[in-house]
């Protein structure tokens, strides 16, 4: 199956010279049509970084390199009028925080209009119909009255469908959703995922799912991308990732979960905290925190991706012996369908 992103090696530092902060690290993937990529990692791995880099949205002092192709044409570089035309179109964001992605000076209308015309040039009467059709396919209750509220004027939730419906206002090749749940609660966390996979099926669209919860990486992807410091240390198919993961970061998020424990169990935890990207450990960035630690291998360089088969690759010095200890015990998350109805 062809490609229609491919991310080789793109980095991303803030600062000059000997100051300068590598957040992402040498990030590689492919993205089929209508494959959903999670990634999963903790605050402070460089997720949202990698995700604006995609998107061609860093700040001019970032200094970003390697390759982005979308669908053949090269981002990392690209003209900023020619970013512009491909933003929205091909290309485009569901961002963390709806109430400061859009403007709140203007209607959540006008902004769908306004995206709309710009980018397929049609009239304001053929993009007023466009922007009620996205926000009646977002689900979101009187959305003919909607068009004309403000941000503030609507729930989190709501602000949420309506950054949605301004994303696939374009009809984009691949979307990019960064956390698209984290602020919501549990019921409407469930409805928007449940909204984002059936729009999904229906435009045969390719999506890049940022999270840091383990349950709803599962519960979207078909990829997932488990990220660190800066760089992929395991990246698998869902159900590979699940029964046969071999990074002891992936065993610790894993186990990390009180899905499927006995009440009163103590929720096991990973020790320590993810290290400061301005000041690295030698070695294996995990190194400090991992307790298969083995100081002669993992502290001497960075461990490079050992392939267990074509579609699973880790960045492990004991990736055999890991392996062969199996699946974490206790531990089934095994994808389940949501049963809710919105």
């Amino acid at each position: 199956m062809s490609a229609l992103m491919e991310v080789d090696n793109l980095q991303v530092a803030f600062g000059k010279g000997t100051d300068a902060v590598q957040v992402v690290n040498g990030v590689s993937f492919s993205l089929a049509k209508g494959q959903v990529l999670g990634i999963l990692g903790e605050s402070g791995s460089g997720k949202s970084v990698m995700m604006r880099a995609l998107m061609g949205l860093l700040p001019k002092h970032a200094q970003t390199s390697g390759s982005v192709r979308l669908d053949g044409q090269e981002i990392v570089g690209m003209a900023p009028r020619a970013l512009r035309k491909l933003r929205g179109s091909s290309i485009s964001m569901i961002f963390q925080e709806p109430m400061t992605a859009f403007d709140p000076v203007f209607t959540v209308g006008r902004q769908i209009i306004e995206t709309i015309r710009r980018h397929e040039g049609v009239s304001h009467r053929d993009a007023s119909r466009r922007a009620l059709e996205l926000m009646e396919l977002v689900s979101i209750p009187s959305a003919r009255s909607r068009l004309d509220n403000y941000p503030h004027e609507m729930s989190g939730g709501m602000r949420q469908r309506a950054m949605i419906a301004l994303a696939l206002a374009c009809r984009p090749k691949v979307l990019l959703a960064d956390e698209p749940t984290t602020a919501l609660d549990v019921t409407v966390q469930i409805q928007i995922l449940l909204l984002l996979r059936r729009i999904q099926a229906e435009m045969d669209m390719s999506i890049v799912f940022v999270t840091h919860d383990i349950g709803v990486a599962v519960e979207v992807s078909d990829h997932i991308g488990v990220m660190y410091a800066g760089r992929f240390i395991e990246k698998a198919p869902v159900q590979t990732l699940i029964d046969a993961h071999c990074h002891p970061y992936t065993q610790g998020l894993l186990a990390s979960t009180v899905h499927g424990q006995r009440k009163g169990t103590p929720l096991q935890t990973i020790p320590g905290a993810p290290p400061n990207l301005a000041h690295m450990p030698p070695g294996c960035a995990f190194a400090p925190r991992c307790q298969y630690v083995q100081p002669d291998l993992c502290l001497q360089a960075q461990p490079a991706p050992r392939h267990l088969d074509a579609d699973h690759s880790v960045r492990c010095v004991r990736v055999e012996r890991i392996q062969s200890a199996g699946h974490v015990p206790g531990i089934d998350l095994a994808r389940q369908p949501l049963a809710l109805t919105v």
